[in-house]
């Protein structure tokens, strides 16, 4: 007969065996994945006689995983599609590839429509037609790809709707932080652009206007009477030589002046003989021929001494040269001392009238269509605040072979005696002038991965538009295409936005 203690001990195993195997079964059932398709998405069943329900994927929910061409895989049923953007080699542009059960199916068994909505934009639409094994939309997917995306596609007797939202070079800032961190709005529109073209050139003497002084004749220097840096006039004594030369030169024309004296003289008295009959009158042709000579000489004694800047009369000895500036200027150049002797060729000052100078500019060839004769420009001094307007007078017909550019010469008043020659100078040349009918800041100009962006804001949103640009004057520039007039943007500190867009961590999103 069997023990009924150890008939209970049993019964009381086998029930908590039993309740443990219950307990773990139910556990199994609640921690079950639901059943998936071939792409890891859950599979979303249709109830009948519903064929045309949409399916929506909502941009606050996770993203769908990726598909076999790394895209975005979108799932209702037993249709798939997966949305991919293709820019290897061409433009962005979207390509669409179609599922039935998980499997490709030809392009053409599906219809699609897209619609892209971008902030400060009006939504465009997108047409698709199949290409290879996958549909290809009609128009170019431009950057930033930043947006919201609509698809409508009907797949056999279904029509489907999805939807997902990305952001890319986008950042949140209110009012408030825009005007802490000093960032300004400016609105996009027409502008007046004037194309500068700056050229490196030197300030240097006015060479129409420079002489260099030269004795004419050798000597040795008695006294010198100005210094580097003095102003004078024309005609005023710069030194006193002492010349031999000279004194020989005013000996000759002192006796040249004598014989004519004397040759005029006995040329009319024998004209008197002559005419009252009492000498013959080859006699009077004599004395007229002698006075003729004579006064050849005494011109010829005369025009030497002019040629050396001195006269036939002196009260003093007769090697007493003085040597005069020849034009009203400055000394730029001494090179004489009292007590040197001096040659006849020897340069020995350079008088310089600064009233205007020239400017030297070199011209590279590319920019030579530019220049001309003529056109009027902006010096800019490169040591001091300091700045005037000039005209270009000349442009050298040739190009050196070394540096291969060409000289372009301007003519820059100098009243003052402020453009000294020496100074390094910036010339601005203004090549055209448009008006444009979009324009924003240099200033608000921001590089963004390989693009020349502004930031546009929209509501509390500032966003990266890749931009397009045309001419430039230094302070506004056109823009072609990226930004329409009427667009708020961030001008003025538009760094800071850069900087909170890095630290949001954007990335390019396809």
């Amino acid at each position: 007969m069997n023990n009924p203690k150890k008939s209970k001990s049993w019964l009381a195993i086998l029930v908590v065996v039993a309740l443990g195997a219950a307990l773990g079964w139910a556990i199994l059932q609640k921690d079950k994945p639901a059943a998936h398709d071939d792409h890891g998405h859950a599979e979303h069943t249709e109830a009948e006689g519903h064929a045309d329900k949409e399916h929506h994927e909502d941009a606050g929910k996770a993203k769908p995983a990726k598909g076999p061409h790394g895209g975005r895989l979108f799932n209702a049923g037993a249709h798939g599609l997966e949305v991919t953007i293709f820019e290897d080699g061409v433009p962005p542009e979207f390509r669409l590839y179609a599922y039935q059960n998980g499997k490709p199916v030809a392009p053409g068994q599906t219809s699609v429509k897209l619609t892209l909505e971008r902030l400060g934009r009006a939504p465009q639409l997108i047409q698709f037609k199949p290409q290879g094994d996958y549909l290809r939309g009609d128009a170019e997917v431009v950057e930033p790809h930043s947006f919201k995306v609509t698809i409508e596609a009907v797949q056999g007797s279904q029509s489907h709707r999805f939807a997902y939202e990305q952001e890319e070079a986008r950042v949140t800032m209110s009012d408030v932080q825009l005007q802490q961190a000093g960032v300004t709005l400016a609105v996009a529109g027409p502008a007046h652009i004037s194309t500068q073209l700056a050229l490196l050139g030197e300030v240097r003497y006015n060479g129409d206007r420079t002489v260099q002084v030269v004795p004419r004749l050798a000597g040795l220097v008695e006294a010198v009477l100005v210094s580097a840096g003095n102003r004078v006039r024309k005609g005023q004594v710069l030194a006193v030589l002492s010349s031999p030369a000279l004194a020989d030169q005013r000996a000759e024309a002192a006796a040249a002046q004598k014989r004519l004296a004397m040759a005029r003289a006995t040329h009319d008295r024998e004209k008197k003989l002559w005419q009252e009959k009492i000498s013959a009158e080859q006699d009077y042709l004599q004395a007229r021929a002698a006075w003729q000579e004579a006064a050849i000489a005494e011109q010829n004694a005369r025009q030497k001494l002019g040629h050396l800047g001195a006269t036939s009369a002196s009260s003093g000895s007769l090697t007493r040269f003085e040597l005069r500036s020849p034009i009203d200027g400055i000394i730029t150049d001494k090179r004489i001392t009292v007590g040197q002797s001096v040659g006849e060729s020897e340069a020995v000052f350079t008088v310089s009238d600064l009233s205007s100078v020239w400017v030297e500019v070199p011209v590279a060839t590319k920019d030579l269509g530019v220049i001309r004769a003529g056109l009027t420009v902006q010096v800019k001094a490169s040591a001091f605040e300091a700045q005037a307007a000039g005209t270009i007078h000349y442009v050298s017909a040739l190009v050196g072979e070394q540096t291969r550019s060409a000289m372009a010469r301007v003519v820059l008043p100098n009243p003052q005696g402020l453009w000294r020659p020496g100074l390094p100078v910036q010339v601005e040349v203004t090549s055209s002038q448009a008006e444009v009918p979009v324009a924003v800041q240099v200033d608000a100009l921001q590089t963004v991965r390989d693009w020349q962006v502004v930031f546009g804001r929209y509501g509390q949103q500032l966003e990266a538009r890749p931009l397009e640009l045309g001419r430039s004057d230094g302070r506004m520039v056109e823009v072609l295409s990226g930004l329409s007039a009427g667009e708020h943007y961030a001008a003025k500190n538009s760094f800071v936005v850069k900087a909170e867009l890095g630290k949001a961590g954007a990335s390019h999103d396809h």
